[in-house]
């Protein structure tokens, strides 16, 4: 099989367990290790250049933060995302992307509103080269500046606690075919508006934007499940 995790680097602070750990916790996320996917223990050891013993550590620590299920008899996989937490995660998401964006309609700086329209010219580059990682890693910086805008230091905490299943949701929904676009002049019309100062355009527009993005994100979750041949797998209930 093709080899897509590096070797973990020995020299950090962390302990051994802690950097792998990290490293499996981060590909799960980011949809190197996708949802259905098995966990092979010497495969993964191989991979990342370590014994078998902080793999199974880190599986067994991945199992109680909910990214990883076992299965009798047959081993380790990658959680599947749920439809009714993806309906959790958006329905609160939703209400605090359209907070943050009114906010920052009313707080933003003109160095931060420049600093967004830079990170749409890099977005639109990434689509230009295909570069599905780069608009990923453009959105999230995105997303980051409106809450640092919003200068609601709670605000940008409770967002900070659900970045790990935005981040994963984000990697899918992104993937699928023409939401990077859609993406991209949605933010852009966001960001019209946050400059206009309008408050109540801003918070609808943002708050329109996380539907698409979950529309698209729950199309892609039901496309893999309907290629799979099996309507149910990887959905959770």
């Amino acid at each position: 099989m093709e080899r897509r995790l590096l070797p973990v680097k020995l020299d950090s602070y962390k302990p051994l367990r802690e950097v792998v750990f990290d490293t499996l916790r981060e590909a799960i996320i980011n949809g190197v290790l996708r949802p259905g996917e098995r966990l092979m223990e010497l495969q993964l050891a191989e991979e990342l250049g370590v014994s078998r013993t902080p793999i199974r550590e880190a599986i067994r620590k991945l199992e109680l933060e909910g990214f990883v299920v076992m299965v009798p008899r047959k081993g380790a996989y990658v959680a599947g995302i749920s439809l009714k937490n993806i309906a959790d995660v958006f329905e609160v998401r939703a209400a605090l992307e359209a907070l943050a964006a009114g906010l920052a309609a009313e707080r933003i700086t003109d160095e931060e509103l420049e600093g967004l329209e830079r990170i749409i010219v890099r977005k639109k580059k990434s689509i230009e080269e295909g570069d599905v990682a780069g608009f990923v890693q453009c959105d999230m910086e995105f997303h980051d500046a409106f809450y640092k805008a919003s200068r609601n230091e709670r605000l940008v905490q409770i967002l900070g606690n659900l970045q790990d299943e935005i981040h994963r949701f984000r990697s899918v929904s992104l993937a699928y075919p023409g939401r990077m676009q859609d993406a991209l002049e949605e933010h852009r019309k966001i960001v019209e508006a946050v400059a206009e100062r309008d408050v109540a355009r801003a918070q609808k527009l943002a708050w329109e934007h996380i539907e698409n993005a979950e529309n698209s994100l729950l199309e892609a979750v039901r496309g893999k499940a309907a290629a799979a041949g099996e309507e149910g797998e990887g959905l959770g209930k």
